[in-house]
């Protein structure tokens, strides 16, 4: 590592560490905002259920009192034009408190203390009363997971020494929308306060009511709230994505990251008319699939998770895309919205088909489930034929724009969709195998992946602003932050080069990588590829200290606790699939889990120099369920792969070895 590298290194932990002041983690696996004096901040988040999402804007005043405006997203009651964007969405700024007095007059003089998050908010406070005394209050704030209604529940104590006196009122608030602005017309949104009659509250003593804000289409029932057992299921659906996929490594920020990432790019699954549809939230994109965050991103992680919705979402979005097939091989559409009714192709073709395909496949291996891949085989095969004809005269796989959808320019030809396409045929051939599939095929696919590869290396390889990298498309001659997607799927010819040239102060930033060198602009999917791909070709020590950078910045900073997408567009939303890639990180770049059948897969673990062990248990790939462990003793590293609590696989290996696993089960 060059002394420039160390230099970027230290000063980033550094602007880091003073970030983290602001949370802290908790041995429960929460992180915790401890309020101080004069600590006023504003942050947002998403949380989202099965048919509403809410993004949180919150935070502590100058004076010490929380701060709430909540967005509220109904993905489900449509609005015209019924286009990508069209979800319901109101916001919701009342002050709960407002309705009730303690002694006769209302609560003020709030100074929060605490605010915790773990898949709820908790913001806990004190107040202040009149005559003496106080009142501990504590917020819980969280999406129902199954009905349209974001649902917050209040638990207020007496800390003082006498008794006091408190009113409760319900309320009830109803809203009909503007008929003329909605698909099924009229909408209905209600805000209920379900209240207490007037109670003496004696010293130590505690009283609870809650507060709902939901939405439903005309004609709709009014569903019933029970506010504990909307608590509940929202912590058994945490507590759920918990229990599998478990990152275990001495650095527990990262392992606490892991967590909150399963939770963020899990919960943003809608159950619309077109069947569950992952959606990547930020105010703007619902109830509709993509490409590249369905498809390319989230898909390949939920086999992984075990995550039962989540697979299920796959499967759907796939047979989406599957609707538009066709012998003519017209492009597939980047996007199928509004519940599955319209589509947007507004950035023409992106390289959709190499990004479907090579989710796709990825996706059919790791599920390890016959049949599945089978449903999914004509699809992959249509995208890799797609983009077979797509190749120009050298060989590199043509399209309109990429996934930046012309934000930046992306040439004739762009390093990305060619490099997703060689990671596709590889994917394919070894499905192709296990399908049984004329040894034609295979063979094909294996050599087309073998003659696109030196294709890549001709075309984009480059020397760029002085770096032995790629150019991202022809004629570039500007580094770009996707010059290290080869690295993910293992073209590892320019790997020197290209890792110098993301590390270097051209493309590295306090936020992660920029999308350009010299631009403003990061978006954190390049930066999350990038840590996988350096990963997986073996430059450890420079991956896991810029690993533990970001993930100390996203986790503990000023913004959290999940990846976002972009800045200055979004305002760094929390857009779901980007958690999901947050995962693939340690799974494929950590771990180097490569899936080469339905029940096999290669592993290269690459365990840091300062790190004794490191394990991820209960994956739930392959069709099984099983354990990887790493451990080092003396100069080799002790590989165990344990299956439904047996020893399948045990090995003393060098750094950087591969091994073939094959499940039992």
């Amino acid at each position: 590592m060059n002394k420039v590298i160390i230099c970027i290194i230290l000063l980033l932990n550094l602007i880091v560490s003073n970030a983290q002041s602001r949370w802290t983690l908790n041995q429960d696996g929460s992180i915790s905002w401890y309020v101080k004096e004069n600590d006023s901040h504003k942050d947002h988040i998403e949380m989202a259920g099965l048919k509403v999402a809410t993004v949180l804007r919150y935070g502590v005043s100058d004076s010490g009192a929380f701060l709430l405006n909540r967005s509220m997203v109904w993905p489900m009651l449509r609005t015209i034009p019924n286009n990508t964007h069209a979800s319901l969405m109101r916001r919701f700024a009342m002050n709960v408190l407002d309705q009730l007095t303690v002694n006769g007059q209302s609560m003020q003089k709030e100074r929060v203390k605490k605010i915790t998050l773990n898949g709820t908010m908790v913001v806990e406070s004190e107040f202040s009363l009149p005559r003496n005394g106080s009142v501990e209050l504590k917020r819980i704030l969280f999406p129902s997971v199954t009905k349209p209604a974001f649902c917050e529940k209040y638990n207020i104590r007496n800390l003082g020494k006498v008794p006091i006196a408190i009113e409760i009122p319900s309320l009830r608030s109803e809203l009909l929308t503007d008929p003329q602005k909605g698909v099924d017309g009229s909408y209905r949104l209600l805000t209920v306060i379900e209240g207490q009659a007037y109670t003496v509250l004696q010293p130590g003593d505690e009283i609870s009511f809650s507060a709902t804000f939901a939405g439903y289409s005309k004609g709709a029932s009014e569903l019933e709230l029970n506010i504990d057992d909307e608590l509940e299921a929202r912590k058994a659906l945490v507590a759920s994505l918990y229990d599998n996929l478990i990152l275990e490594t001495p650095d527990s920020v990262l392992n606490t990251m892991f967590s909150f990432a399963k939770i963020r790019g899990s919960e943003s699954i809608y159950e619309t008319k077109g069947g569950l549809m992952h959606g990547p939230g930020g105010e703007s994109y619902y109830a509709a699939i993509w490409a590249n965050d369905q498809a390319e991103y989230i898909n390949p992680f939920f086999p992984f998770l075990g995550y039962e919705i989540g697979n299920k979402s796959a499967i759907n979005a796939y047979s989406h895309f599957a609707r538009f097939m066709n012998p003519e091989y017209k492009p597939i559409p980047s996007s199928i919205i509004a519940e599955g009714v319209d589509i947007w192709a507004g950035a023409g073709d992106r390289g959709d088909a190499a990004m479907i395909a090579y989710g796709a496949s990825r996706y059919a291996l790791v599920q390890g489930d016959k049949a599945i891949a089978e449903q999914l085989w004509p699809l992959i095969e249509w995208c890799l034929e797609y983009c077979h004809r797509k190749l120009n005269e050298d060989g590199v796989v043509t399209s309109d724009s990429d996934e930046l959808e012309g934000r930046f320019p992306a040439g004739e030809a762009n390093l990305c969709t060619s490099s997703l396409y060689y990671d596709a045929l590889r994917s394919a051939a070894y499905l192709a195998k296990d399908l049984g599939k004329q040894s034609s095929l295979l063979l094909g696919y294996t050599r087309r992946a073998d003659i696109l590869r030196k294709n890549i290396e001709s075309y984009f390889g480059a020397v760029v602003e002085g770096f032995d990298t790629y150019q991202y498309y022809k004629g570039n001659d500007v580094l770009r932050s996707w010059i290290c997607i080869p690295l993910t799927v293992g073209i590892d010819e320019r790997k020197d080069g290209t890792i110098k040239a993301l590390f270097s102060p051209r493309l590295w930033s306090k936020d992660g990588l920029l999308t350009q060198g010299g631009s403003e602009t990061f978006w954190d999917r390049s930066t999350l590829y990038a840590l996988r791909g350096i990963f997986a070709c073996g430059e450890i020590e420079k991956a896991i200290e810029y690993l533990k950078y970001y993930s100390g910045k996203r986790l503990l900073g000023d913004h959290v606790p999940y990846p976002i997408e972009a800045w200055p567009e979004g305002n760094q939303r929390h857009l779901s699939a980007e958690s999901g890639l947050y995962c693939r990180i340690f799974i494929e770049g950590m771990f180097g889990i490569r899936p080469t059948g339905l029940r096999s897969f290669t592993l290269t673990p690459r365990l840091p120099k300062t790190w004794n062990e490191m394990a991820l248990r209960n994956i739930k790939a392959f069709g099984s369920s099983f354990d990887i462990e790493v451990e080092r003793e003396g100069a080799k590293i002790l590989l165990k792969v344990i299956e439904n609590g047996k020893i399948v696989m045990k090995k003393k290996m060098n750094d950087g070895q591969t091994y073939q696993v094959s499940l039992k089960k």
